[in-house]
């Protein structure tokens, strides 16, 4: 059976909230990460099957199927049809993994995967502003469990998560606040490098501008400065602003098909999806699953965590990764190399493209054949991903 393989991988900078792409519509900002995959590729679109595309606040101008929206605004054919899907955090990644099984079943020959989240425009918690999600029978099963605000409008809080996680695996502010900086640091190394140059696609702002570089990397701080934070989850607590992902904006798109279809029309692979797989955990605590479906990535995989030359935990809570490297035993120096969402944000339909995007640079610059990447999402839940390069 063909291999399904990533023949493109492009994404916009990440803007900060109220920052360069504030102007820019989220159909518009889709639609542009789509015309650059073409352009870079050279893909037809008018082969294309399907598109895939993540976005969680699926209201406002991000309502009323933001993926078919986004193929018409690119210019691309009426042909081409589109869905929009919802995991969370991790709707992008999880269009790759639909995109990977429909290209391998048959059902598709191309199809492309990403998402967006313009959260500046659309603020996160809007689409529950007109009913609760939460039933009557959903509040009873945990009413009772720490965690839990059952007469809540919103009774699973992440941030309560993060703290719950900090509290368990014993993590101090003092550990976060070096997590967060490092992000910082390494993603501003990155920045400088160029490294990130290869996977953006500049966004037309304003009047004749453009928006070429992530905003959200802070370069001037420090653990003094992250260190007179508050902690806005728990009066006691060890979580911070500083120390949580970035709300921000921002499209990442990734074209998909099989090693023959790719080779029969002049596609060039980047990586073949090796394995994908979701999981789920205690949806109070709501960031742990990373852990059990990095196990269940590797065991279906017949890898061990140390034959994976990078992973990339995405970083919406600094207690997210570091349970993660403890739970697993994985290389620190091997995470997150470029920083994550604390530093470059989190635009959460986008993240999980955004963050393969990144990750597939990272593993071609320095020849890594197997990359891990795995996302904590809303209800406790989490993507796998392992790529090999190819």
């Amino acid at each position: 059976m063909s291999d399904a393989v990533i023949v493109g991988a492009v994404r916009t900078p990440v803007g900060r909230r109220k920052g360069s792409l504030a102007g820019v519509h989220p159909v518009d900002l889709s639609a542009h990460v789509l015309r650059a995959l073409a352009e870079r590729t050279g893909l037809d679109p008018t082969q294309v099957d399907d598109v895939f595309w993540g976005c969680v606040s699926q209201v406002g101008e991000q309502s009323w199927n933001i993926a078919r929206n986004a193929v018409l605004a690119a210019g691309w054919p009426e042909s081409v049809p589109g869905t929009t899907l919802d995991r969370q955090c991790g709707s992008s990644q999880q269009a790759l993994h639909f995109a990977a099984a429909t290209v391998l079943s048959g059902q598709a020959d191309l199809v492309i995967a990403g998402g967006v989240e313009s959260m500046t425009r659309v603020p996160m918690g809007s689409s529950v502003a007109g009913g609760m999600p939460f039933s009557d029978q959903l509040r009873d099963r945990y009413r009772g469990v720490e965690g839990f605000a059952a007469d809540a409008p919103l009774p699973f809080n992440q941030g309560v998560g993060a703290e719950l996680i900090a509290r368990r695996w014993r993590f101090s502010r003092t550990q976060l606040d070096e997590f967060a900086l490092a992000s910082h640091e390494k993603a501003a190394a990155a920045q400088d490098a160029g490294a990130f140059d290869p996977e953006l696609a500049p966004v037309p702002v304003g009047d004749g501008g453009k928006f070429t570089a992530d905003e959200g990397i802070r370069r001037d701080t420090s653990l003094e400065k992250l260190g007179e934070l508050a902690t806005p989850f728990r009066a006691d607590g060890v979580v911070t602003a500083g120390s949580a992902s970035q709300i921000s904006d921002g499209a990442a798109a990734l074209a998909v098909t099989t090693a023959e279809w790719a080779s029969r029309h002049g596609l060039r692979p980047l990586a073949r999806i090796h394995t994908a797989v979701v999981a789920a955990d205690d949806p109070v605590t709501m960031l742990t699953a990373p852990i059990p479906a990095t196990a269940k990535a590797l065991r279906r995989a017949g890898l061990g965590i140390e034959e994976i030359g990078v992973y990339e935990v995405n970083e919406a809570f600094a207690p997210v990764p570091l349970a993660w490297l403890a739970e697993t035993e994985a290389d620190p120096e091997r995470l997150n190399p470029r920083g994550g969402a604390i530093a470059l944000g989190h635009p959460l339909g986008g993240s999980g493209a955004r963050i393969m995007t990144t990750m597939l640079q990272h593993m071609r610059d320095n020849g890594i054949r197997y990359g891990l990447q795995t996302m904590c999402e809303g209800g406790g839940m989490a993507n796998a991903t392992i790529v090999e390069l190819v």
